[in-house]
This record gives C-alpha cells, sequence and structure tokens, in this order.
C-alpha cells in the first residue's frame, strides 16, 4: 500500500504542485482585499481543485499505460482502489488548510469577514460536500468503462457533486425555512454526513466494478 501511495503521488504532484503555487498566491491576493465573495470562492476553489486534481491523474496513469501495468506487480486490485480513495481524502485535508489558512489571514488583517458566525462552518461543508460527492461518483463511472473518458466523466462527477450539494440545502431549507443557529448545524452535518457516507459506500462498488474488468 506504501508503494501506492508513492505511485499516486508521483502522479499528481506535478500538477499539485503548479496549482498549490496559484492557490499560494491568489490566497494572499484574497486575504488583502477585503471581498467575502471572492474569499467563498477561494474557499470553494480549493477544497475541490486539490480533489478534482488528484482524480485527473487517473487519466494520465490510463493514457501511459501505467495503470494496467500495475496490476501485474504483487497488489490486489481492492489496495488499488483503497489507495485512491485514501488519497482523495489527504487532498481534501490540504484544500481544507489552504481554505483555512486564507479565512484565519483575512480575519487577522480585517476582522470576521462573514456577516454570521456559522458561515465558515457551512461553507466548509459545502466545499467537503462537493469533494467527496465529485469522488463518490467519478471511481465507479470510471471504472465501469470510461477510462478513456476520464476528462468527461472527471466534469460530470464535479458538476453532480455540485448539484446534489445544491438539492440537500435546498431540502433542508424546504423543511426549515427559517433555520436557527441549531438547525443550520444539524442540516450542515446531515450533508456532510451523507456525502461520507456516500464516498465511503462508492469504495466498495468501485472495488467490486473494477475486478470484474477484463484486465
Amino acid at each position: 500500500m506504501k508503494g501506492l501511495f508513492k505511485n499516486n503521488l508521483f502522479v499528481v504532484y506535478p500538477n499539485a504542485k503548479v496549482f498549490a503555487i496559484v492557490m499560494l498566491f491568489f490566497g494572499v491576493f484574497t486575504a488583502v482585499v477585503i471581498s467575502p465573495s471572492l474569499l467563498i470562492g477561494y474557499v470553494l476553489l480549493g477544497m475541490t481543485g486539490f480533489s478534482a486534481n488528484a482524480l485527473a491523474g487517473l487519466g494520465k496513469e490510463y493514457a501511459s499505460r501505467w495503470s494496467r501495468y500495475k496490476l501485474t506487480t504483487p497488489v490486489k486490485r481492492s489496495d488499488i482502489v483503497k489507495s485512491y480513495y485514501i488519497s482523495q481524502i489527504l487532498w481534501l485535508l490540504v484544500g481544507t488548510g489552504f481554505a483555512g489558512a486564507a479565512i484565519a489571514f483575512s480575519t487577522a488583517l480585517h476582522g470576521f469577514p462573514f456577516d454570521k458566525t456559522t458561515d465558515p462552518f457551512m461553507l466548509f461543508v459545502v466545499g467537503a460536500g462537493i469533494s467527496l460527492f465529485m469522488s463518490a461518483l467519478f471511481f465507479p463511472l470510471f471504472y465501469l468503462g470510461g477510462e478513456e473518458r476520464s476528462e468527461v466523466l472527471l466534469i460530470v462527477s464535479l458538476l453532480g457533486g455540485v448539484g446534489i450539494v445544491m438539492g440537500l440545502s435546498s431540502l433542508f431549507n424546504t423543511v426549515f425555512p427559517h433555520m436557527n443557529v441549531p438547525q443550520l448545524i444539524l442540516c450542515g452535518t446531515s450533508i456532510l454526513a451523507c456525502a461520507l457516507l456516500s464516498f465511503l459506500f462508492s469504495c466498495p462498488l468501485a472495488v467490486a466494478v473494477f475486478k470484474r474488468k477484463g484486465f
């Protein structure tokens, strides 16, 4: 499993390094400029961007035939898939770190940048929810035979993640038209729980699909 993690990092690192540098400079600019909307966009970009970049690495592996070469090594198909899922969690944490640093820096410079104290919590819920739902959709679709269409599947999965989070948010807004703080926290926690459960359920599904493939 350790070798699989190194391989995943090697595949993603070049693009992740460039993206991290861009996010670093963009984060400083976002924190210096007083713009809550820009800060919101930065947080969502960071939390989804690193995860999306990691998913794009699977397409690079398929194009280089490295994904098939790995099957000739003494590793289980289930371990290959699990390593991708664990890597996604790690990249989500990296994106969360960038997002949290930007909010902390902005707060240190200008004070609390949001209208409500619960806004940062819900913002992280949305970012993490989109990232987890996106990953949960992408892997099974990818192993269903969409390796050569990984770019399209990534876009579809991203849109699906956004749509699911928006749908759940609309549902909770309908149930609680005028949310108080406890209800808002309950809704946010519920969305995050649904995203995490979908992510966890997606892993054995992707493993099952991958095991049925002929290569």
